[in-house]
């Protein structure tokens, strides 16, 4: 019997992907005098492929960039204070988000989310959702002090939902931070496909997130799996 429905963030809940581009073309139309000797969209597809789907900070991102492009009188911590004041604005998430907590929260099912990064931008990145309200537990790697795919992080959190590994189900993106890592003690997992990787071993696997409540629903029969 599922008590507890656990999430990802980036690529999860947030459309990562489509946050940033929407975000990079508003920095480089608002900071258009610094920027705009450099082609718009050779200014996105660069940022993209410095910082690495997130995994690389973007202080050195900037300070790529404005070597690469020679950006004058912009620092990199300039372009740094812009994207954590800014990103917020520009989060988008995606489909049915909102549909399917509604539904899991009807269902009283515990709700809980667990991301990497920065305490304050994240959540401010949550609250640009609207999705807040909807989890009894949000952890955060900088405030935990711990990150994903480190176990007492995922324990952290159903010990707050007051529910057992065996009793919750992850869904997440990635293969290390979440599928094997939430697996490595005892939850369910559930895979969201990010065409990065090929295959991931996970208990269940779906294209949108308007497939949880049916997985969720089809758990809450005795022996389903």
């Amino acid at each position: 019997m599922i008590k507890a429905a656990l999430f990802d963030l980036d690529g999860t809940l947030l459309n990562r992907d489509a946050s940033v581009r929407k975000f990079l073309m508003n920095q480089y139309e608002r900071l258009n005098k610094w920027l705009g000797h450099i082609q718009k969209e050779a200014y996105i597809v660069r940022f993209t492929e410095l910082e690495c789907r997130g995994y690389v900070w973007k202080d050195k991102v900037y300070q790529q960039l404005i070597d690469e492009f020679k950006i004058k009188e912009l620092s990199s911590d300039d372009l740094l204070k812009d994207y954590v004041n800014y990103f917020k604005y520009h989060c988008v998430s995606f489909p049915n988000a909102i549909e399917m907590l509604e539904e899991l929260k009807g269902r009283s099912i515990s709700l809980g989310l667990i991301t990497n990064g920065l305490g304050t931008f994240q959540m401010n990145n949550i609250m640009a959702l609207g999705i807040d309200t909807y989890f009894q537990t949000i952890l955060v790697s900088e405030w935990e002090g711990i990150k994903k795919p480190n176990p007492e992080i995922f324990n952290r959190a159903l010990n707050s939902l007051g529910v057992q590994p065996n009793e919750s189900i992850y869904i997440g993106d990635h293969p290390d931070n979440d599928i094997r890592a939430a697996r490595s003690i005892g939850m369910l997992s559930v895979w969201k496909i990010d065409a990065q990787w090929d295959h991931v071993d996970s208990d269940f696997t779906i294209q949108g997130l308007e497939e949880i409540p049916p997985i969720i629903r089809t758990l809450s029969v005795p022996n389903c799996i």
